[in-house]
């Protein structure tokens, strides 16, 4: 399958399986729930397919992205504004890299690829959807407008992930909020209305930095300043901003030390507080426990599954790459922010008794260890330490979306039968529900960290690398783990232990939730115990180009002396910044 119908149709199947359900008459529940399972299903395929053109031997799929789109370049045709994509033969046809003119008038591309980065997220997004989809079964209200708006953003989800076009990114950003909001304001709690609001004003707001920080990187003229001369020099001379090419965009500021620190600083500062709010970090967190709670169970499958991690993919695609210098200089006050995540998200979902809640601030702290393992830029020795920490980064991301998904399943199965969610009036459930019990466990301990499970490779690899870079924010962030033990154990006391009589003779799990806990149980245990084979091996070298990127732009500036702490920022002595010096 050529690669342009590939990456093509992973974003568009989804939207003609929304056409189809818009097409079936609405009396057709059942036939609108098939052709949604069946688009779903056919999209995940189409990871797979994915999957296995990357890791084939034969192809330059797995060549790092950026030999890759020079391959796949557009030149200008004999007419002004023309482009066409020029002719490489055989290699530009099994690359995983698209490159059409969309408006050349602004150089904006219909732009295309993945790399081990993007493709565990897109493989993420396919499974969390198709388990989401078999969790929506028991929807019965407006069958046909939930599920053609569930696969409308299901093709939005894709799109982020594919896209390496600035522009594009962005259209597929804010596209995916407009699902997102009917999804919890038509088909949510009690309170939907206020939690869809506060759901959509959130993000627009982070998405308002995150336009910024692109039309800076389009529009501001740049100042390159290079320690020597060479090829460097040239593409710094040759190289000329209006651009939304990521690719391009990131190759200009991490070899070329383009837009100078002082405007990285600024970029970076953008697109951190729009991603952050995706996340989501603390302070912009508020609207996540929300959303969670009015949203119904699918729904918070996909949120947490998937939907926070485009927040740490934007940083880890665009904040990190596109402003390394930025990045640099606010390493650590960024880093104690995630380490104060992790701590606020763990302490505040001990206080809670709502179940849906406790896990919703449960992602709160867990996401902290995305932006710590990011933010942990020890470049100053072995760039290899940093790349634990944004391995870690990237670790924890696959395996939060698992143990959420499964974890906001779990929540829904037991108020489908309890009707209600306050840990309070639960209880012994164990007794008359041993599978649901059983999957309970191994996913909660699974989120836990415990070892042999999926969180354990993640927190230690964030928390190795972070303690190379400030052993104060390492030894915090270690703490939380007793944190996270103690709400999860105690939760799974108030739920499953002791005896509650009048929740006795609860249907234990059916063959439909078995079909969806089964592949989260075995991924759980699967990446705690061959991390390296499921997903490291493949998804490392594209981390490790990253990390390469953002090192190289860190040694040219400070040759150059181009670093500075951004103003007002203390700059602790053990940080990287003080010691590049």
């Amino acid at each position: 399958m050529r690669d342009d119908f590939l990456l093509t149709l992973l974003w568009t199947l989804p939207l003609v399986g929304a056409l189809l359900v818009l097409l079936i008459p609405k009396r057709l529940e059942s036939a609108i729930k098939w052709v949604s399972l069946a688009a779903t299903a056919a999209t995940f395929l189409l990871t797979l397919i994915a999957f296995a053109a990357y890791r084939n031997p034969t192809t330059h799929a797995s060549a790092p992205l950026g030999e890759r789109a020079e391959v796949n370049q557009l030149k200008v045709g004999t007419q002004a504004n023309v482009y066409d994509v020029t002719d490489e033969g055989a290699s530009a046809l099994h690359d995983l890299v698209v490159r059409r003119p969309w408006i050349p008038y602004f150089q904006i591309q219909y732009y295309l690829g993945v790399d081990g980065i993007s493709l565990s997220l897109i493989i993420l997004t396919g499974l969390v959807s198709i388990l989401a989809c078999l969790a929506s079964w028991g929807i019965e209200k407006q069958v046909k407008g939930y599920f053609s708006l569930f696969l409308l953003l299901l093709a939005s989800m894709m799109g982020v992930f594919l896209s390496l076009d600035l522009f594009l990114f962005y259209v597929f950003f804010e596209v995916m909020l407009m699902p997102m909001y009917f999804l919890i304001g038509v088909w949510g709690g009690e309170r939907r209305e206020y939690a869809a609001i506060k759901f959509l004003l959130y993000t627009l707001f982070g998405s308002v930095f995150i336009l910024v920080a692109i039309l800076i990187l389009y529009f501001w003229p740049g100042e390159p300043v290079l320690a020597g001369q060479g090829a460097a020099a040239m593409n710094a001379v040759t190289f000329r901003a209006h651009t939304f090419d990521i690719v391009a965009l990131t190759r200009a500021v991490t070899e070329t030390g383009y837009y100078g620190a002082n405007i990285q600083a600024w970029i970076f500062g953008l697109f951190f507080i729009g991603f952050a709010v995706k996340l989501p970090s603390f302070p912009f967190h508020t609207w996540l426990p929300d959303a969670h709670v009015q949203a119904p169970t699918p729904i918070s499958m996909i949120l947490a599954g998937v939907l926070l991690k485009i927040g740490g993919y934007g940083l880890i695609r665009l904040a990190w790459p596109l402003a390394p210098l930025g990045a640099l200089s606010l390493s650590f006050p960024v880093a104690a922010l995630g380490v104060f995540s992790i701590l606020y998200g763990a302490l505040v979902a001990m206080a809670q008794t709502d179940f849906k809640k406790l896990v919703a601030y449960s992602s709160v702290s867990h996401m902290g260890y995305v932006t710590l393992g990011l933010s942990a830029m020890n470049l100053a020795g072995d760039p290899r330490y940093y790349a634990y920490g944004v391995n870690g980064a990237m670790f924890m991301m696959i395996a939060h979306g698992i143990t959420s998904t499964g974890m906001f399943f779990l929540v829904g199965v037991i108020y489908d039968r309890a009707h209600t969610r306050d840990l309070n009036r639960l209880g012994g459930l164990l007794n008359s529900m041993p599978g649901y019990g059983a999957v309970s466990f191994l996913i909660f301990f699974g989120s836990m960290g415990l070892p042999g499970l999926c969180g354990f490779i993640a927190e230690v690899f964030v928390v190795l690398s972070s303690f190379n870079y400030s052993p104060f924010l390492a030894i915090c962030a270690a703490a939380a783990v007793i944190l996270t033990a103690g709400y999860l154990l105690w939760t799974l006391q108030r739920v499953f232990l002791g005896r509650e009589e009048h929740h006795q003779g609860l249907p234990d799990l059916t063959v439909r939730e078995w079909g969806i806990s089964i592949p989260l149980v075995v991924l759980t245990v699967g990446l705690g115990v061959l991390p390296q084979t499921l997903l490291l091996e493949w998804m490392g070298p594209s981390v490790s180009e990253m990390v390469k990127g953002v090192a190289m732009a860190s040694s040219r500036a400070d040759e150059a002396e181009l670093v500075r702490p951004a103003a007002g920022v203390a700059v602790p002595q053990n940080s990287p910044l003080a010691r590049s010096k």
